[in-house]
């Protein structure tokens, strides 16, 4: 593999994304398993022109969205003419967005596309060396605006997923889990992805206060009404101190994901409110944490 980086560090701002594109046969699919699996929002095939809109719509949604991945490359018929002017627009607006690049060597592709009976989509009735000498040809600008690249020409699956996580997870800590942090009202059902559920509704609810009911576990009078009492900082302490001694061991057993769900009746207090603390906590102790506040907007 050949991996390379014009930014030292990840931009950590606003709502992250990494496009993911290269040569067909590359792994692109691959790649987008990888960051699935380390809390990123994935899309296949998104058109390059949608991507603005994409991007306001998740922005304007309370950050429940804060990293997406999207593959984007020639199966649409645009992309080569539009994605230069829509990226440059998007960087110059101060939105982190990243370019991964997948390649291969050409030995390597034609047996790909062997093995798998797939048609080159520049060749589909012609030679598959012709179709990928076309396709590099075409892509060679987009991989020197690339922020990474990787040649897979040599890895299996694993190693790729590997490879491609190891860009992203935060090699500054070297952990390599991400946290999912889900707030949601047991009202509207439990997370069925989580890994671990915890019960919330033993705190004092701000939704029978009636100068705090109208907000959310965002404002600052919930969150003080929720954590300024003896079982609210508790339950912090407590759970804090198991987690300081889980993660740990996950991590160590090769896990790539948690996801961990906080429940309370309807999901916009006190859940939201705990919710904030343990993705703060965890996010100081060096993980990767992906925030979802669910039923935020429901009741």
């Amino acid at each position: 593999m050949q991996e390379g980086s014009k930014n030292s560090s990840i931009e950590e701002r606003g709502l992250k994304i990494v496009i993911i594109t290269g040569l067909s046969g590359s792994g692109k699919s691959t790649a987008l398993r990888a960051l699935e699996d380390i809390g990123f929002f994935c899309i296949d095939n998104l058109p390059v022109e949608l991507l603005p809109q994409f991007i306001d719509i998740h922005l304007r949604a309370k950050k429940q969205v804060t990293q997406a991945a999207i593959v984007m490359d020639l199966r649409e018929a645009s992309f080569l003419d539009k994605y230069k002017s829509v990226f440059d627009s998007l960087k110059g607006k101060g939105f982190p967005i990243e370019i991964l690049f997948l390649d291969a060597g050409d030995d390597a592709l034609i047996n790909r596309f062997r093995e798998t009976r797939r048609l080159h989509p520049l060749a589909p009735g012609g030679s598959i060396i012709e179709g990928i000498h076309e396709e590099r040809e075409k892509l060679a600008e987009l991989k020197e605006m690339a922020d990474y690249v990787i040649d897979s020409t040599s890895y299996n699956i694993h190693q790729l997923k590997e490879a491609v996580q190891k860009i992203f997870v935060g090699e500054r800590t070297g952990k390599k889990l991400t946290v999912v942090i889900t707030s949601f009202g047991y009202r509207f059902g439990v997370p069925v992805e989580a890994d671990i559920v915890w019960d919330v509704r033993f705190l004092r609810n701000p939704y029978f206060v009636k100068e705090l009911k109208d907000f959310d576990g965002h404002h600052p009078a919930v969150k003080a009404y929720v954590l300024e009492n003896d079982d609210g900082l508790k339950f912090i302490e407590k759970m804090q101190d198991l987690l300081s001694f889980l993660l740990p061991l996950y991590d160590r057993e090769g896990k790539v994901r948690l996801h961990i769900a906080l429940g309370c009746t309807g999901g916009r207090h006190r859940s939201v409110v705990m919710a904030n603390e343990f993705a703060r906590f965890l996010t100081r102790e060096g993980y990767n944490v992906n925030l979802n506040h669910r039923d935020i907007t429901k009741s």
